[in-house]
Formats: structure tokens, sequence, C-alpha cells
């Protein structure tokens, strides 16, 4: 037997015993009478931005000037136009260059300021995170007051990976000093469609 499987052996010998999960009375989780106050509250505070539009297509003129910059600029929702797939080929080097994404996120979540979004609407897992600025859209119906409650309307199940994006990317680990975009978008802003 090689060192390997002799070190594999002893992890499956030395497993804990499984643990239920707790029971969770939801009733008794926390509730907001407005969710989307509180999440534009929360998110605000975490450093992104909350506006709250009309209809979806009051963005295809801020994408379409987006566009005429120059700029690296991904659209990845199909309601605002032309979706760039051609994103989920690209190396990885060549995402680094994104200005902004444009991406739908599933749910919001108020307690925390949180957008899940599913791998299939980033096109390429990687557009939330290596984008300078990330342009986030959701229905203002489908914000929830708590975790649990986002987890009961998710299916984690259903694709390769998903995440809860909150806010920009920031950091204070090197000498105690804010960083904003040291590991993810410099500015989230997340449009919310009445």
């Amino acid at each position: 037997m090689s060192a390997r499987e002799n070190i594999l052996n002893a992890i499956a010998m030395n497993q804990p015993e499984l643990a239920e999960l707790p029971v969770i009375d939801l009733a008794s989780t926390i509730h907001y009478e407005d969710s989307f106050i509180q999440f534009k509250t929360v998110l605000e505070s975490i450093g992104g931005k909350v506006e709250l539009i009309s209809h979806i297509t009051v963005l295809k003129d801020k994408l379409a000037t987006d566009k005429t910059t120059g700029n690296f600029i991904v659209n990845t929702i199909e309601a605002l136009g032309d979706v760039d797939k051609y994103v989920a080929l690209l190396p990885v080097f060549d995402l680094e260059k994104v200005e902004k994404a444009y991406v739908k996120g599933t749910l919001g979540v108020a307690e925390n300021g949180a957008v899940w979004i599913y791998e299939s609407q980033m096109i390429n897992r990687l557009i939330p995170f290596i984008c300078q600025h990330l342009i986030l859209v959701m229905e203002k119906k489908n914000i929830v007051s708590n975790l649990h409650q986002a987890y009961q309307k998710i299916d984690v199940e259903k694709e390769g990976f998903g995440a809860f994006v909150a806010g920009p990317s920031k950091t204070a680990d090197i000498e105690q000093s804010l960083v904003i975009g040291a590991h993810g978008a410099r500015s989230v802003v997340v449009f919310v469609i009445e």
C-alpha cells in the first residue's frame, strides 16, 4: 500500500459522525416590513449603490452609451439587447480588461444586501468578480428578508456554480488601510425593477 493510500484510509477511518441539521423555525427569523428599504440601506452602507427603476428597458440607453466609450463592456442580460456570449470562451487574461458588466440577479437579501447570481446569468463565472464595475439588475418582488428565505427560493443544485455578491470588493488586511476593488469589482450598482 502506498503512502497516499495509507493517508486516505486513515482519513476515511477518522471521519466525525454525521450530525442532523438543526430545525429552524422560520417564523422566528428576522423579518423586515419593507425588505427593499433594508436591502438598500445595508448595500449602501457596505459601499454599493441601489437605484429603483420602472422597467429594465431604462438601462438600454445606459448600456448603449457604455458600449460607445471604447471600454470592454459585457452584457449578459437578454432584455438589454445582444448578449456577449463569446466571453464564455475568452481566456482570463482577456477578461481582466472588462471595465463594466451587466448581470441579472435572481434575488436579493435584505439582511446583508447580497444578490444571488446563477452561473448561467454570468455567462462566464469570472465576469462578476473580474470586472471593474458591476451592474446587477433584479426585480423588487424578489427581495427577501433573510438568507433562510433566500435558500428556500434558490436551487443551489440547479447549476454548477452560483454566488451571493454584496457590494464592491474590499479589504483592510494590509496596514489596516481600506482598499476597494482588491479581489473583485471596485463598484457595484444594483438596479431594482419596481
